[in-house]
This record gives structure tokens, sequence and C-alpha cells, in this order.
């Protein structure tokens, strides 16, 4: 699979690059950042952890305004972040910032048009790390985290695939998307009419029943404005008194849905997941 880069910079000893490849899961040409850290330069493995991002976002983000990239070059960790979307001409979209390009909602799609393109759980699980591992000094220890749609994403990924990750975290997650309107909006599209099949993409419903475990962090600003009608973090909280599952929720006084949020607390995030991949 052919690789392109578009920018490389350097930064805190290692390389912050972005790269474009054709992605046989999306059927489109797809974008993603890596921040390879500096113990990466004598060809020593390093372990991997992916972020997702949130709506209107794309693999530019992140890297650009987290701040997260010193920490990872003290830890030896090497960050991904794939774009939110497939994206192109002929690549199924909607007029609202919530749905279509730059809001895949990380499922794989089962409805027309979107089911032609829109296969970002298998991208995201299966086709950019196999991509990552066999390019790139990484090993294939790999934790994940994201924002919003993204943290939504993330703790999806890991509740469904507990033996895969180290440790998951979010920051302001969708963490019930089957009862807020982004969450509808999105699953009725591509999912289709039948609920069942949303469950599988609920961060909360699938805690609830969970058999395997791997240990979650989330964050959440309390003067985020999506908050009550779309986030739902007590839903989180009720599903893992309920399960028993290993979840730290904290909840930040004054904070709210922006990177000036997740600038301010990614460093624990990187902590909470190098102690997990260092394991």
């Amino acid at each position: 699979m052919s690789l392109e880069i578009t920018s490389v910079n350097k930064s805190f000893c290692g390389w912050t690059k972005h790269y474009t490849h054709r992605s046989t899961a999306l059927n489109c040409d797809m974008r993603f950042a890596i921040y390879l850290p500096p113990q990466t330069a004598n060809g020593q493995k390093v372990p991997v952890l992916y972020w997702l991002s949130g709506l209107t976002c794309t693999d530019e983000n992140f890297m650009q305004k987290a701040g997260a990239q010193r920490i990872a070059a003290e830890l030896g960790v090497a960050i991904v972040a794939p774009d939110t979307s497939p994206r192109g001409v002929g690549v199924a979209d909607d007029d609202g910032y919530d749905l279509g390009q730059g809001a895949g909602f990380y499922v794989n799609a089962t409805q027309a048009p979107w089911n032609r393109h829109y296969q970002m759980y298998d991208y995201v699980m299966n086709e950019l790390p196999q991509l990552i591992e066999a390019t790139f000094p990484v090993s294939d220890k790999r934790s994940v985290f994201g924002h919003s749609m993204g943290g939504h994403g993330a703790l999806v990924l890991a509740l469904r695939n507990p033996d895969t990750f180290q440790s998951a975290s979010a920051f302001s997650p969708i963490g019930n998307p089957v009862d807020c309107s982004w969450g509808q909006k999105a699953f009725a599209a591509y999912l289709g009419k039948d609920k069942g099949a949303w469950a599988d993409y609920d961060a909360s419903l699938l805690m609830r029943k969970a058999k395997g475990a791997v240990p979650v962090l989330v964050d959440q600003g309390e003067a985020d404005d999506f908050l009550e009608e779309q986030l739902k973090p007590e839903t989180l909280e009720a599903s893992a008194k309920e399960s028993g599952y290993p979840l730290k929720l904290n909840r930040r006084e004054g904070y709210d849905h922006s990177y000036y949020f997740i600038a301010s607390f990614v460093e624990d995030h990187l902590r909470f997941h190098a102690k997990h991949l260092a394991t």
C-alpha cells in the first residue's frame, strides 16, 4: 500500500508527519497524521496511541492544537490521528455538519449511499493499524483516545475489543448516542431503523454488559455547551456502576468543549496510557 507524505515537522526531537493513502476499507483516499517520538530514530519500536477526533475535525486538529508532542517524546509513545471520515468526489455527504464528510461516527454503515465508503470502524480498528505497524517502527501495543464523536469512537473500540487495546480515554465523549440528537441522526442514516444495530456503537450500553475490560479515563468539562443534550456522562457512570467497569470520570469545573480543555489535560491522558502500554 503506497503512502504519500504531505508534510513533515520536527517537534521535540521527534517528527510530526502527515500522509495520504488509498484505503481499501473506505474505497477512497484517506489522510492521517503520525507523531514519531525521538526513540524511533534508531529503529526502536514504540507503542501507539490512536487519537480519534470530533465532528468537523480532520487529522490536523489534534496535532496542531493539543500540545501532545512534548509528553509523547518524553514517554516514547507514537500518536496516530486519522481523518474523521472518508472524503472526496463521489463520497456521500450531507448539508449538516453532523452527518457525512467530517462526521463518520466511527461506525460501519450498512445503508445506501453511506455503505459504499463509510466503514470507519473497520478502518480505525484494522486497516490503519495494520498499515502503521507495517510501515513505522512501532509495536503492536495499542491504546486509543478521542474527543466528542471521537471519544465515542475510542470507547466503543476498546469496549468491543478489550484484548486489542491496553487502555482507553476520552474528552467529552458522546456517551449514549442512541439517546441524543447527534447519535440518532447519524445512526439512522448509517445503520437504518433497527435500533438493535445502534447498540453495538453505544458506549453506555456496551459498558453495562461488558465481559472484558480495559482501564478507561474520561474528562468532562462542566461548562460544556453540549453536556446535557448530547454527551450525557451520567449514563457512562451508571453503566460502570452497574457492571463494575473500571471507569474514572473527572468533572472539570469551568472547562468547555474546546481544545483549550483538551490541551489542559492531555498530559494526564498520555501518562495514563503510557503506564498501561508499558505493562
